[in-house]
């Protein structure tokens, strides 16, 4: 699949000195991270995390210095700039990189089931994913019965009141009901933290639009300030997922949720103490 260029933050040997360039950075958002880490495993159930684009990448981060560093993948991939649709070569070069991420229709109808995760303000990013994995299922004749109740999607979004009119994204768009009850789920994140991972953050890897999509160039590391700032962030993350208290505190959060019935998560749970 062509991608951006990402460091290995798990094996980092091969950073030498740049992370100290960059700086030692401030993770204030560490504990809202670690929560939202938490509900993003217990709500995704026992399946295969797929983080969209790069907003989530602190999550990634986070989870990859834990034992369920096994279950997470990243799809490098935006919508942006589409609003007039794609062409049939840009539907052929992106489904020849979802098959290299493992999430062609065939892929989708076995295994793990497979969940999609993403910060969301409008939901068009899933809203079109969607709509090029159904037209594809479509085409390839797969079981979409079976398929509909493995496909998951799940955004972390703005945290709101919880009264009737707030809005809710899912309720924009008709394709939410063509999935079982837990298909759309979503997790919440307080504004500043939000923002932050959304809007402001220096990113690890570039974005990766419709014009990058079949980009044989997109491989080679960028040394610019941003990222090396994104570096430092990211390495520094992983790090404390590692840590003691952050496996304490991630516990303390996964043991409140209901998925704690299941015995997939309890086996998480021993593993990570």
């Amino acid at each position: 699949m062509n991608r951006p260029y990402r460091w290995d933050l798990v094996r980092p040997d091969q950073l030498g000195t740049l992370v100290e360039r960059a700086g030692k950075p401030s993770l204030w958002f560490l504990d809202e991270l670690i929560e939202c880490a938490a509900k993003v495993i217990a709500r995704a159930g026992d399946a295969d995390l797929y983080f969209v684009g790069r907003s989530a990448d602190s999550v990634y981060d986070l989870l990859s210095g834990t034992p369920w560093r096994e279950r997470i993948h990243r799809l490098p991939l935006s919508f942006a700039g589409i609003r007039e649709g794609l062409t049939a070569a840009d539907v052929a070069r992106l489904r020849a990189n979802l098959t290299a991420a493992g999430l062609s229709p065939h892929d989708l109808a076995r295994g793990r089931p497979k969940v999609f995760v993403d910060l969301v303000y409008t939901g068009q990013t899933f809203t079109e994913l969607y709509g090029v994995l159904r037209d594809w299922i479509e085409d390839e004749r797969e079981a979409w019965n079976v398929i509909r109740g493995r496909l998951r999607f799940l955004g972390i979004t703005i945290r709101e009141d919880t009264d009737p009119s707030a809005f809710r994204w899912q309720q924009h768009f008709g394709w939410p009901a063509e999935l079982p009850a837990n298909g759309v789920r979503n997790i919440s994140l307080g504004w500043p933290v939000w923002h932050y991972f959304g809007d402001v953050q220096a990113k690890l890897t570039a974005s990766f639009p419709r014009p990058r999509w079949s980009d044989e160039n997109g491989s080679a590391p960028e040394h610019s300030e941003p990222r090396l700032r994104g570096l430092a962030e990211a390495v520094a993350i992983v790090e404390a997922g590692r840590s003691r208290a952050a496996r304490d505190l991630l516990v303390r959060h996964l043991r409140s949720e209901p998925a704690m019935a299941e015995s997939w998560l309890r086996t998480l749970i021993t593993r990570l103490r």
